[in-house]
């Protein structure tokens, strides 16, 4: 047992929508992949999705084995601003505000999350939401910032697109336009494997104590809304804390924050939900948001009782806790402990920046500066292979152990929303007038300004 982990009531169950990333293959490149970072080959490729097939297409391998290449000191990570933010309502429709920001209060111990489990409002996307509601969101700063402004990065992409269940399987899609790689989840693929999940027939045996996956998902909703509520607590009555700890469980609302980050050369503008606020936001835009983020996770045995497995389970799932905080600036993470059967049992907060040495210095199951340094070389290789307009289709197929790369079809593929590039065609326009009016003035006037 590691004498520097902190002994909180425990870890996870595989199943549960927290679960810990999957352990990672043990697979090992083709040869010629090993050799080096990335290798080309052409070759027949048949159509996936809607795409239609384009012939010869060249396939790009990025090999993942082996690990220790990234190992050493960590490149160079810019702290996370944010330069934009919307919420979904109850209806789950887009708002270009702030209204569905919570505050943590302390949750009461004790409570059986299965509670409210029969009126559960689950929102599930139906169709591709592609980066939508992310492009919109910025599009609505560059109007209020003044025609200067523009959100300008190598790559812009959803959180999770950044967190793919380390090294296990992913697909994404991704496509260039105007000096930014656009990156979205293969969502049609996505969408298969959840209806075909929901088709599997129940498992013959089922030990008394497990849950179905569907409740234990649910769980962290339940606890969202037992530790987090829609006004400041400081200035919330203590009954209308209680109430709303007892309303209908739901997800259609959320919060998104938008930042500008960096991995080494590489700009990234990047957006995911937030879960809640320990302090209203800062004034200053460059001072850091005080987010948290609520994660459950089955008790430890007490101290007398652990064994090195239960630690390296709970150390395991820490690395998607980090990995999702870390990318967005979340600097706390409060996991709720439960047990077997749901009942919150105790909580602990993790300071986010702390959970790599924390793991280090336990089981060692994981190194942070393997993640930023593997997360570094693989942007450096899509720049490589996304170089020219079109889709290109990424994929991760499970225990192949090589990421491989392909220009699938023309076009966007709707990763970039025609919404997004009329606005920039029309900003592009406006900003093309406004030098040929100036022209001859001081340059200092046409200063180009990013988020």
């Amino acid at each position: 047992m590691a004498a520097d982990l902190p002994q909180p009531p425990s870890p996870p169950s595989d199943t549960e929508e927290t679960s810990p990333p999957r352990k990672r293959p043990r697979t090992r490149a083709p040869p010629q992949a090993a050799a080096s970072v990335s290798t080309t080959t052409t070759t027949k490729m048949t159509s996936p999705q809607d795409a239609p097939p384009m012939p010869d297409a060249q396939v790009h391998r990025f090999p993942i084995q082996p690990l220790n290449r990234f190992r050493g000191a960590s490149a160079t990570i810019k702290r996370p601003r944010e330069v934009a933010h919307f919420s979904y309502d109850e209806n789950h429709e887009y708002r270009d505000d702030e209204s569905s920001i919570n505050y943590y209060v302390p949750p009461p111990m004790g409570v059986d999350l299965k509670g409210g489990f029969d009126t559960f409002r689950h929102y599930e996307e139906k169709e591709d939401p592609h980066l939508d509601s992310l492009l919109k969101a910025l599009v609505s700063k560059e109007r209020q910032a003044g025609s200067e402004t523009r959100a300008q990065a190598d790559f812009l992409t959803w959180r999770g697109m950044m967190t793919k269940d380390n090294f296990a399987e992913f697909g994404m899609f991704a496509t260039l336009h105007d000096g930014t790689i656009y990156i979205e989840e293969d969502f049609p693929s996505r969408f298969a494997e959840r209806a075909a999940e929901g088709d599997r027939p129940a498992p013959r045996y089922q030990h008394p104590d497990q849950q179905s996956h569907e409740m234990m998902m649910y769980w962290g909703y339940k606890f969202e809304t037992l530790a987090l509520i829609p006004t400041p607590p400081e200035s919330t009555p203590r009954e209308e804390i209680e109430k709303h700890q007892r309303s209908v469980v739901s997800n259609h609302a959320q919060h998104c924050s938008i930042v500008n980050t960096s991995f080494g050369p590489h700009s990234l503008i990047l957006g995911g939900e937030v879960d809640g606020l320990l302090a209203p936001k800062p004034t200053d835009p460059d001072a850091p948001v005080q987010w948290v983020e609520l994660k459950t996770s089955e008790e430890l045995p007490p101290s007398h009782q652990q064994q090195q497995r239960d630690i390296l389970k709970f150390e395991r799932k820490l690395l998607k806790f980090w990995a999702q905080s870390f990318l967005l600036g979340v600097p706390k993470i409060t996991v709720g402990f439960r047990s077997k059967a749901g009942i919150l049992k105790g909580l602990q907060t993790f300071n986010t920046h702390e959970i790599p040495g924390m793991v280090r210095r336990g089981t060692n199951c994981w190194d942070g500066n393997v993640c930023i340094n593997f997360a570094t070389a693989f942007l450096a290789w899509l720049k490589e292979v996304v170089k020219d307009k079109g889709v290109y289709s990424i994929v991760l197929k499970k225990k192949s152990g090589v990421v491989e790369a392909r220009r699938i079809k023309d076009g966007t593929g709707g990763i970039v929303s025609e919404d997004f590039l009329e606005w920039r065609r029309t900003k592009d326009r406006t900003g093309a007038s406004a030098t040929e009016e100036n022209s001859g003035k001081d340059e200092t006037h046409q200063k180009h300004v990013t988020l």
